[in-house]
C-alpha cells in the first residue's frame, strides 16, 4: 500500500473541502481551487479528514493512489498559506522592478525583458535583486518562477544569472586553471 496515499489529509479551519464524485473543489481564505482526479479512486472527507483510497492494486492505480492525495494536500496547503518561491539575480548590472503587476528585468540583453503576471500569480521585489513569485497554485508558483529563471540561467564561470534562492551553482574553473 502507498505509504502517502493512506495518510490522510487534515483539512484546517476556514477550509472547506467539496467533494463530487472525483472532482474535488477546495476553497479557503486565499482562493478557490479546482481538480479531476482518478476515476477509480475514493476521495472522501468525514471529521475534518480527507482520505483517498483504490479498489485493486493494478499499476495505474497504486501509481495514482500517492499522487492524488499529494495534489489535494496542495491544494488545501495552497488556499490555506499559499506558496511562495524566491528568485536571486547575480551579475552586474542585472537588476528587476515591478512595472504594475509586470517585472521589468534587467539582465545584460540590448533591452529590457518584461514578464507579465499570470492570472493567480503575484510578485514582490524586496530590493533589485530578490524576486518573490506567489500564489496558490504549487505547480502554477513552480512554472512561473522556471519561465523567469530560463530568461538567463546561471553560467558555470562567474555563476551570473537568475537562480533559486539557496540553489547551489556548480562552478567551472575555465582554461585559466591549467
Amino acid at each position: 500500500m502507498s505509504r502517502i496515499g493512506k495518510k490522510p489529509v487534515q483539512i484546517p479551519a476556514g477550509v472547506e473541502v467539496a467533494v463530487d464524485g472525483t472532482h474535488v473543489t477546495v476553497k479557503g481564505p486565499k482562493g478557490t481551487l479546482e481538480a479531476d482526479f482518478y476515476e477509480k479512486l475514493t476521495i472522501e472527507v468525514a471529521d475534518g479528514v480527507l482520505t483517498v483510497s483504490r479498489p485493486d492494486d493494478e499499476r495505474e492505480t497504486r501509481a495514482r493512489h500517492g499522487l492524488t492525495r499529494a495534489l489535494i494536500q496542495n491544494m488545501v496547503t495552497g488556499v490555506s498559506e499559499g506558496y511562495t518561491k524566491v528568485l536571486e539575480l547575480a551579475g552586474v548590472g542585472y537588476r528587476v522592478q515591478l512595472k504594475g503587476k509586470d517585472l521589468d528585468l534587467s539582465l545584460g540583453y540590448s533591452h529590457p525583458v518584461i514578464y507579465t503576471a499570470p492570472e493567480g500569480i503575484t510578485f514582490e521585489c524586496p530590493d533589485n535583486t530578490h524576486i518573490h513569485v506567489k500564489g496558490i497554485d504549487k505547480q502554477q508558483v513552480g512554472q512561473v518562477a522556471a519561465e523567469i529563471r530560463a530568461k538567463r540561467p546561471p553560467e558555470p564561470y562567474k555563476g551570473k544569472g537568475i537562480h533559486y534562492l539557496g540553489e547551489h551553482i556548480r562552478r567551472k574553473l575555465g582554461k585559466a586553471a591549467k
